[in-house]
């Protein structure tokens, strides 16, 4: 995988805590979930981007932060226009990320519904591997993408599977019609 040129990273808060994104001359380069604390985000983010320093957003990254910060507020913004840098990112993965960036707020499609849209349900384990390793989460709303019969399935970022229900119900996703478990 070719390395890909990051100039500088930064927090930014959200509802669901702090959120890293990191960004190059072509684009986004990575989005992180929140980790158990800002230290936490903060040391994983140097180690994902040995060398980078922490640096002030550009306009355009803001404005990705921004997006990132509404979606995990509940609001419904259009990610598309965000630039992602895909150096590196193998050729499937990107297939299975533009599919993933057209699922709307609030939708999901499970790995196998993914993998019949791109000629092959065949493939449903593999787009499982490629949402685990997506690194644009939620730009890349990998959490929009269910394991069979709604159940959610893997989950990378830190509180697993239920950070990926909540993201679900900030949405108003009721996978298979089930209630939230984060409603008051």
């Amino acid at each position: 995988m070719t390395a890909v040129p990051v100039t500088g990273f930064a927090l930014f808060p959200t509802a669901l805590g702090d959120c890293g994104i990191a960004w190059g001359l072509k684009g986004i380069t990575g989005v992180h979930l929140p980790e158990a604390d800002r230290h936490a985000a903060l040391a994983r983010l140097r180690r994902r981007f040995p060398g980078v320093a922490e640096a002030a957003m550009p306009s355009e990254v803001a404005h990705a932060a921004d997006g990132v910060r509404g979606l995990l507020a509940g609001e419904q913004p259009d990610l598309l226009d965000i630039a992602l840098d895909e150096t590196g990112v193998p050729d499937f993965h990107r297939r299975v990320y533009a599919l993933a960036r057209r699922i709307p707020p609030g939708q999901t499609l499970t790995y196998g519904e993914v993998a019949t849209a791109l000629g092959d349900k065949g493939l449903a384990r593999a787009v499982g591997q490629a949402m685990g390793a997506n690194p644009f989460a939620p730009v890349v709303p990998c959490h929009r993408v269910l394991a069979a019969n709604g159940r959610p399935g893997g989950f990378s970022a830190h509180g697993g599977a239920l950070v990926k229900l909540r993201m679900l119900a900030i949405e108003g996703a009721r996978p298979n019609g089930m209630a939230s478990l984060f409603d008051a």
